[in-house]
């Protein structure tokens, strides 16, 4: 790694990987994914899939 390319990374913001830190409500992404699995459970049910 050489001084200029060591600067240029320092200088950019790091990249978000989704941790404990994020800002979004948590509650809402469970209840979001609840509602798509009872969903995909009636259009399973109705189509006679299983």
């Amino acid at each position: 790694m050489t001084a200029l390319s060591a600067a240029a990374a320092a200088a950019r913001p790091h990249a978000r990987t989704g941790g404990p830190k994020d800002e979004h409500p948590a509650h809402l992404e469970h209840v979001l994914g609840w509602t798509l699995v009872v969903v995909l459970a009636m259009l399973v049910t109705q189509l006679g899939l299983l």
